[in-house]
């Protein structure tokens, strides 16, 4: 396996991973102790490293209750708003969970639908993805259409759309996703329907949706497709799963296949059934067909008044783990490929039960386990763009580990102290220069924290 010698080499000068090491300095970026500053885990760096996007939600109201998305220079500490609701309530409509694209001055987000009450607030099943460019602020572009008036329309969906993430061509947005229709029948029925899937956005073609008088239906201007099969009862054993979630693309333009070509898909955690009935989180990859405007064999892509919008001819889900019989069943933590596509990281319980980094191939070969910590890995994979290392948290620190063949205690480091706090949220910028996170900052005179960003350099 090849190793970036000369990269990894400048980071163990800086320390050893001794109880004498030092660490990288932290910067704090922001300072506003009104507010919180929420990475939430998204790709949060502007295209020339420069800029984070963020949401500033409240405990309490959460992306229901926030009405603007903001970005901080992290070289001067400016801040700017991309995006604010106007008498925006503890109820909605609400933003928030921002992304940038990776290559253009533009931003996605949650965006509650426009008409929100007491009664019928933001929810998971109400939303929608909204698109800025930040040289036009305030102006929203609507991506996914969103049609709960039968008959439905295909390549509209007809709920809420979540953690929007841009593919790293710039081509497509994926999401997890929210059937309103399922819920209202789940309701009538008492069967639970409301099952969390993945679905995936275009550009093309742009669908009309009919407006109905409760102004529930939203025209967007991006084609949109539900790429994953759920149902409520899966088969013991079997490979069918009920929630879909945790999801990220595969590589910066796919997978590689055996025959050299490029597949385009997304990784996410399923949940099957064991066969004792037990749910276990399963690593999944879905192949996304070139087109996804052509139905599939399960049925419409604009679903039923009794069923969900179905994959597009094409859409291919595969399991890559099997723990589910194993003494430590299960895999964790939104799901990251690296930048070439080989290899997705994820997390699982080793022999010893202890939460440790896997690496696997989207083709599906023996998982590698990657770290060898005494405690559990906490959250927060990201690959380096060089696709030789990845960052993590662990024992309240952000930890650096090497992606080779040599011994554990020679590859990882820690690059920020223990902290009671724990960091979280960690991006990496796309030229690899920089790590961003949050920390809760106490304000002085006050028991109640805020989220703050901080960056630390690599340069």
């Amino acid at each position: 396996m090849t190793v970036n010698r000369k990269w990894i080499l400048g980071l163990l000068v800086l320390g050893s991973c001794t109880s004498s090491e030092t660490y990288l300095k932290e910067i704090q970026v922001t300072h506003d102790t009104t507010k919180n500053h929420d990475l939430d885990n998204n790709d949060n760096f502007s295209p020339d490293g420069k800029w984070l996007v963020y949401d500033t939600r409240t405990a309490a109201g959460g992306i229901g209750g926030n009405p603007s998305i903001e970005h901080v220079n992290i070289e001067t500490g400016k801040t700017e708003v991309l995006f604010r609701i106007p008498d925006n309530q503890d109820y909605g409509p609400g933003a928030g969970a921002a992304s940038y694209h990776p290559t253009e001055n533009k931003v996605i987000f949650i965006h509650g639908l426009p008409v929100c009450t007491a009664e019928n607030p933001y929810q998971q099943w109400r939303r929608t993805g909204v698109i800025v460019n930040v040289g036009h602020p305030d102006v929203p572009i609507l991506m996914d259409s969103r049609d709960i008036t039968f008959p439905f329309t295909a390549g509209a969906l007809r709920g809420g759309t979540h953690r929007h993430e841009w593919s790293r061509d710039g081509k497509w947005v994926g999401y997890t996703y929210n059937d309103a229709i399922m819920k209202k029948l789940e309701d009538s029925t008492g069967v639970k329907w409301n099952l969390r899937t993945i679905a995936v956005s275009f550009p093309n073609p742009r669908v009309q949706v009919d407006q109905d008088e409760a102004r529930e239906n939203v025209q967007g201007d991006w084609f949109s497709a539900v790429v994953v099969r759920v149902v409520p009862h899966p088969e013991p054993g079997s490979d069918e799963i009920c929630n879909a979630a945790f999801d990220s693309w595969i590589g910066s333009g796919g997978y590689k296949k055996p025959d050299g070509s490029l597949q385009v898909a997304r990784a996410f955690l399923g949940k099957v059934i064991s066969k004792n009935g037990k749910p276990v989180e399963e690593l999944f990859v879905v192949d996304i067909p070139d087109s996804i405007h052509v139905p599939g064999e399960h049925g419409p892509l604009e679903g039923t008044l009794n069923s969900f919008p179905m994959p597009p001819l094409g859409a291919v889900q595969r399991r890559l783990t099997f723990t589910a019989e194993t003494n430590f069943p299960g895999c964790a933590g939104v799901v990251r490929s690296s930048f070439d596509g080989n290899r997705i990281a994820y997390l699982a319980k080793d022999r010893n039960g202890i939460q440790q980094l896997f690496l696997i191939s989207p083709l599906g070969e023996n998982p590698v386990q990657l770290t060898e910590h005494t405690s559990d890995v906490q959250t927060g994979v990201r690959w380096s763009p060089d696709n030789q290392s990845v960052i993590y948290i662990c024992d309240n620190s952000i930890m650096i580990c090497e992606v080779s063949e040599r011994p554990f205690e020679k590859r990882f480091r820690r690059l920020t102290a223990r902290t009671e706090d724990t960091p979280s949220n960690i991006v990496w910028s796309n030229d690899g220069k920089t790590i961003a996170f949050n920390r809760t900052v106490q304000a002085e005179g006050s028991n109640e924290g805020k989220k703050q960003i901080f960056c630390i350099s690599l340069k």
